[in-house]
């Protein structure tokens, strides 16, 4: 009886097995590494001198998917030459039987090579690297960390830098299409403005972020500004984070219930141009009449710098200071021990392994601390009443850098009438 011996190895995974593995004479041996030249010569020999059985330590050495080692089994049954699996028996096994046991072996290789897929992207996340795929736009892949592309990183810049002027992700996007012809969708631009990437900080699919991994492209106060803003819009009615006008969005008539929409009007034969606030569903009979957008923006600044003062002092903002100290203290104290680390794998208190592992939980868990204080309010309120309390302040503004600053203070302009008459009222949002 002919038997000849199949073996592959994978050079970077294995060493080359011992010939005393195969307990028995083989009439040839059969040695790939890493590809599948001397499968291809014991077929083409096969088919002039078939041997009677072939050995092979797993079924994994006939191929890496199910379909190729189906494949090679098939080609085998047509030479006629039987299959013996170590690993399975000893004996050659009938033609459905030996499909059944290389479909379980099939699956147990997929399920080991995803779990070593699995632990390889666990200890890259051990040891703060990137993540696979592709490096986000602005961002190159370096050895072992995000490095910035000097060609994108300045179209991301300014995309930051308009949304924080202007508050809209979609006038952004449009300001990218128009300056740079860089077209992106709204849904990008907001994961742009989430992502812990462009903040300097990894995140992986498991949840975690990793902080101060790579050069980041915004800072950490522009990064809680950014937040603000978009927790913000989500308060308001669709399609008016973008709108042009300041007071789009924030007033709502008190008599109907209803929000204000701008309006434009023009005279006929004349190029001037007249802005309403005008009720949107107005259930009275008759309609509530449109208000002038000029009348409502100047009492609108005028209480704005009556009132914000006063809204200060009175509201019970509590003293945050303790409690960002607490999460200051607690950062440091974190630090603190990651720069012992080293000091413990020199003395061997700590083997490399685990200190990876304790170091990943302090820089995840410091992360979480950061997040905490960036979302805390702004601790210089009353520096910032003084400032917007000023009339010449707000009139030197633009619409949508005034429509910014409505939206950091303000959750409602209310429209009160009486007959004929109306005024405001102003609602901030602490």
């Amino acid at each position: 009886m002919k038997s000849i011996v199949y073996c592959y190895t994978n050079p970077l995974l294995e060493s080359v097995p011992d010939p005393s593995v195969w307990g028995m004479a083989a009439a040839h041996v059969y040695h790939d590494l890493g590809d599948r030249q001397q499968w291809e010569q014991l077929l083409a020999e096969s088919q002039l001198n078939p041997p009677d059985s072939l050995v092979v330590r797993r079924w994994d050495e006939l191929g890496e998917s199910m379909q190729a080692v189906g494949d090679r089994l098939a080609a085998l049954e047509r030479l006629g030459i039987a299959l013996i699996v170590l690993e399975e028996s000893t004996d050659p096994q009938s033609p459905a039987l030996m499909r059944s046991q290389m479909i379980q072996a099939c699956q147990r290789m997929q399920a080991a090579q995803g779990r070593r897929i699995q632990q390889g992207h666990a200890r890259n996340r051990i040891k703060t690297l990137p993540p696979p795929g592709k490096a986000p736009y602005g961002y190159r892949r370096g050895k072992d960390r995000y490095t910035i592309d000097r060609s994108t990183a300045p179209v991301v810049k300014d995309f930051f830098e308009h949304f924080l002027l202007y508050g809209s992700l979609r006038g952004s996007v449009r300001y990218l299409q128009k300056k740079y012809n860089k077209k992106i969708s709204a849904s990008t631009g907001k994961r742009w403005l989430t992502s812990p990437v462009y903040r300097g900080d990894l995140a992986y699919q498991t949840g975690d972020v990793v902080p101060n991994t790579h050069a980041p492209l915004i800072s950490r106060q522009e990064a809680a500004q950014v937040d603000r803003l978009l927790r913000r819009n989500r308060q308001l009615p669709s399609r008016t984070a973008s709108a042009p006008r300041s007071l789009a969005g924030l007033v709502v008539c008190s008599l109907c219930q209803a929000s204000l929409r701008v309006v434009k009007v023009t005279a006929v034969r004349q190029s001037r141009e007249y802005l309403y606030l005008r009720p949107t569903h107005c259930p009275q009979q008759p309609h509530c009449r449109a208000v002038r957008y000029d009348q409502v923006l100047e009492q609108t600044i005028q209480k704005i710098c009556a009132e914000f003062p006063q809204a200060i002092a009175a509201a019970s903002i509590p003293d945050l200071t303790p409690l960002q100290q607490s999460l200051t203290d607690q950062i440091a104290a974190k630090q603190a021990i990651l720069q012992q680390l080293p000091s413990l794998i020199d003395s061997g208190v700590l083997d490399r392994e685990t200190a990876d592992l304790r170091a990943y939980k302090l820089r995840t868990e410091t992360a979480t601390l950061q997040t905490q204080i960036s979302q805390l309010p702004p601790a210089n309120l009353q520096t910032i009443a003084q400032v917007v309390s000023i009339e010449q302040f707000w009139r030197d503004l633009s619409e949508p850098e005034r429509r910014f600053y409505f939206r950091e203070f303000l959750r409602e302009i209310r429209i009160e009438r009486d007959g004929q008459t109306w005024q405001i009222h102003l609602e901030f949002i602490f």
